[in-house]
C-alpha cells in the first residue's frame, strides 16, 4: 500500500469510515513532527497491534505557553513524511490548524487531578492543550488503538484517564523511552543543545541512575532520594533543576516512601533548553 497523505478532517473521516467497513484495525501515533527514533519506535509498536497505522503530524499551538518555543519548534515535514514512508506508515494525517481550531474555539478538555502538579504547575496551558488536541484527533481519526511514549509519563497518565473517564473505545499502548547509547532520552528539543550542553544533559539520566542505586541500597525515603538528585544536578554548571518528584506510577500522586509502583520524574533546564526524563524504580 502506498502511503497516503490526508490534510482535511472530512477526508480523514471518510478514509477511517472506509477502513472500518473493511474491518481494518486502526492504530494512531500522534506526533508534532521533528521525528526521531523514539517516534519511529512508537510507529513500529503500532504496526504490531493494528492493520493500518496513521501517524498524525501537527504542531499543536494550544499546548504552548505565551513564552514557549512554538515558533521555534523544529519542523521538517518532508523529512518526517519520508521517515514515515520508510517505516511503513499507511497514512500521514496533517490537518490545517485553521480547521482544527476554528475562529471561535471556546471548548477545551481539562483533567483536574493528575495535571495539577509538576508539568501542569509549571506549564499551566500544557495539559489543557494536549488533552484537547488528543480528543480532537481521536474524533477525527477514530482509532482502535493509540500509542504514546513513556518519556512523557505525566501526559501518558492523563491520556489514560481521559480515555477511561470519557469512555473512548480506544486502547492506549505505552512505548518505552528510547535513549542514545550514552543514556540521553531522545527528544525533539535535543537539537537546541550546544556540544557542551549535550554533554551536560547527561545529568538527567545519570541522576535517575543515582536514584535507582539508592533504592537498591534500601533507601526508601522519597525526600532523601530527591535531595540526592537535586545535589547531583546542581554540580552541572549549565543545569538548573525545575523539579524532581517521586510519584506513584499509576496515579501520578506524590509519594513519601518509594514503593513497588513508584517512579521518579524530573525536569531540568540545560542552558535555555528544558528537558524531562523519568524512570520506574522496579522496572
Amino acid at each position: 500500500m502506498t502511503m497516503q497523505l490526508v490534510c482535511s478532517i472530512e477526508e480523514m473521516r471518510k478514509v477511517s469510515h472506509t477502513l472500518k467497513q473493511a474491518y481494518q484495525r486502526i492504530g494512531l501515533v500522534p506526533t508534532m513532527g521533528a521525528l526521531h527514533e523514539g517516534h519511529l519506535s512508537l510507529i513500529r509498536l503500532a504496526k504490531q497491534h493494528a492493520d493500518i497505522v496513521i501517524a498524525s503530524i501537527y504542531v499543536n499551538p494550544t499546548q504552548f505557553g505565551p513564552h514557549e518555543d512554538f515558533d521555534q519548534y523544529p519542523r521538517d515535514f518532508e523529512r518526517d513524511k519520508n521517515l514515515c514512508q520508510q517505516e511503513g506508515v499507511d497514512i500521514v494525517f496533517s490537518p490545517d490548524s485553521r480547521e482544527v481550531y476554528k475562529d471561535l474555539h471556546t471548548v477545551y478538555v481539562i483533567e483536574t487531578c493528575i495535571t495539577e502538579i509538576l508539568e501542569g504547575a509549571v506549564r499551566p496551558d500544557f495539559f489543557q492543550g494536549v488533552l484537547t488536541v488528543v480528543t480532537k484527533l481521536f474524533n477525527m481519526v477514530g482509532p482502535d488503538i493509540a500509542v504514546f511514549g513513556q518519556k512523557d509519563a505525566q501526559q501518558l497518565c492523563a491520556i489514560k484517564q481521559l480515555v477511561e473517564n470519557l469512555n473512548f473505545p480506544i486502547k492506549i499502548i505505552e512505548g518505552p523511552i528510547i535513549r542514545e547509547p550514552d543514556g540521553l532520552a531522545l527528544s525533539s528539543r535535543n537539537v537546541y543543545l550546544s556540544e557542551q550542553e549535550r554533554k551536560d544533559a547527561l545529568c538527567l539520566c545519570q541522576s535517575l541512575d543515582l536514584a535507582k542505586r539508592l533504592y537498591v541500597d534500601n533507601e526508601r525515603s522519597a525526600k532523601g532520594i530527591k535531595q540526592a538528585v537535586s545535589d547531583f544536578v546542581g554540580l552541572v554548571p549549565s543545569a538548573k533543576l525545575d523539579y524532581v518528584e517521586i510519584v506513584d506510577g499509576e496515579t501520578f500522586q506524590s509519594a513519601h516512601e518509594v514503593g513497588s509502583t513508584a517512579m521518579i520524574v524530573l525536569a531540568v533546564y540545560i542552558g535555555s533548553t528544558r528537558l524531562i526524563d523519568n524512570a520506574f524504580f522496579r522496572r
